[in-house]
């Protein structure tokens, strides 16, 4: 029991030895930090421990902080690190030494270093740059089954001259290539690139770097860089050879997976068919390529279909554009009891409608019915009397017109009868 006692006391003892070795124990800072531009948009830090460093059985890391332009900090047992930013702002960055299993944690005073922000003069760099990559099929070896393409445009500075003239060159990995087919402004100016094939992989994960430079007479042109997430510019192909097919009331869709170098199982679909008669649309998702509805087969229907690249394989991005519409069905319909009263009620409208102008125009009414004579209920009697003289070779003619009113007309018959 004593024994036992014994070595527990010193086990404590050495602890404590060991707890206090451990507070006196002093980290330095490295030394010869340096920063260097290794590629457009990607630097290499690199530095080395303090050689007054004091050697001790322990695992000795460090801590890299980046300072700018954008603020971020990690740690590594390595002495150098690659880091990948833009850089036309400028970059600067510190690193210490810590003991990663301390409690608390023990870490050296920061060493720094800086890149300047390259010489321009302020609103010459371009601006709103977007880029897009597309697949093609290769026809040239089966080493490099698929081919990347590269667009990017933008606008001219605001403070940019006349003469400004810009430059644009795309980096990812290792690979660094400059545009040789630019689209102009009217004043000659580049505002848009296409690379037709590039080394920018199909199924690739690293970001694309884009610089543009530029040159003037009259002003010094600020540089720019832009990182591009490969998954949020491709612009995903649409899906190939689709067919539909109509048996009764089951309305078949197949198709093939768009030209990518991702396998079949990376993609999600979506499928939008519309109803030409009714119109209205229906959309589905799915992750195979083959989907049945079931439809008014009386009806025809457009189909499309649409895909994207699937999160199980790389990060979500951008849906193609939808396919070419393809037809199938027809928009004859089956008579319907409503529809035929409807056209006959028309027709006989139409019909008596004819034969009424018809008839005013010919008389018709009044040849097939004419008027039944009805007793008058006023006389009204005209008197004409005309005298001729005629004296020698001349003629004299006196026409003298009687009217008489009802009332005369009355008292005249009771003086005869």
């Amino acid at each position: 029991m004593a024994a036992a006692l014994l070595i527990i006391l010193g086990a404590m003892a050495l602890l404590q030895v060991d707890s206090l070795s451990d507070k006196k124990f002093l980290l330095l800072p490295p030394v010869n930090f340096t920063i260097k531009v290794t590629g457009l948009a990607q630097v290499l830090l690199s530095w080395e421990p303090n050689p007054d460093q004091e050697q001790k059985k322990v695992n000795l890391e460090y801590k890299v902080k980046i300072n700018a332009p954008q603020e971020d900090d990690y740690e590594t047992k390595n002495t150098e690190s690659k880091c990948v930013t833009v850089l036309h702002k400028g970059f600067s960055a510190s690193v210490q030494t810590i003991l990663k299993n301390s409690q608390p944690l023990q870490e050296s005073s920061w060493v720094s270093a800086e890149l300047k922000a390259p010489p321009g003069s302020l609103g010459t760099s371009v601006v709103n740059l977007t880029c897009t990559t597309n697949t093609v099929a290769s026809n040239s070896t089966d080493f490099w089954p698929y081919q990347i393409s590269l667009h990017c445009t933008w606008l001219v500075g605001e403070e940019a001259p006349e003469d400004t003239q810009y430059f644009l060159y795309y980096r990812y990995g290792s690979w660094t290539e400059e545009c040789k087919e630019y689209s102009k402004d009217p004043l000659n100016r580049n505002i848009a690139c296409w690379f037709p094939r590039t080394f920018i992989s199909g199924k690739g994960r690293e970001s694309l770097a884009i610089h543009v430079n530029g040159s003037s007479k009259h002003a010094t042109i600020k540089p720019f860089d832009q990182l591009f997430a490969l998954h949020s510019i491709d612009r995903v192909n649409p899906p190939m050879n689709i067919t539909a097919n109509i048996e009764g009331t089951c309305l078949s869709i197949r198709w093939e997976k768009p030209v990518s170098a991702f396998p079949i199982h990376c993609f999600d679909y979506e499928v939008k068919i519309y109803n030409t008669r009714k119109g209205y649309y229906q959309t589905e998702k799915m992750m195979t390529n083959a989907f049945i509805s079931v439809i008014d087969d009386v009806s025809k229907y457009s189909v499309q279909v649409r895909a994207a690249v699937s999160s199980s394989c790389r990060a979500m991005g951008l849906w193609s554009e939808w396919s070419q519409p393809i037809y199938v069905g027809n928009d004859e319909q089956k008579p319907s009891v409503e529809w035929l009263l409807i056209v006959l009620m028309a027709t006989i409208c139409f019909a008596l409608l004819i034969f009424s102008f018809i008839c005013r125009i010919c008389h018709l009414w009044t040849k097939l019915f004419p008027p039944v004579p009805a007793p008058k209920s006023n006389i009204k009697d005209v008197f004409v009397s005309t005298y001729y003289e005629k004296t020698g070779s001349s003629e004299t003619e006196f026409e003298v017109i009687s009217y008489v009113e009802d009332a005369g007309f009355e008292i005249l018959e009771d003086s005869v009868f």
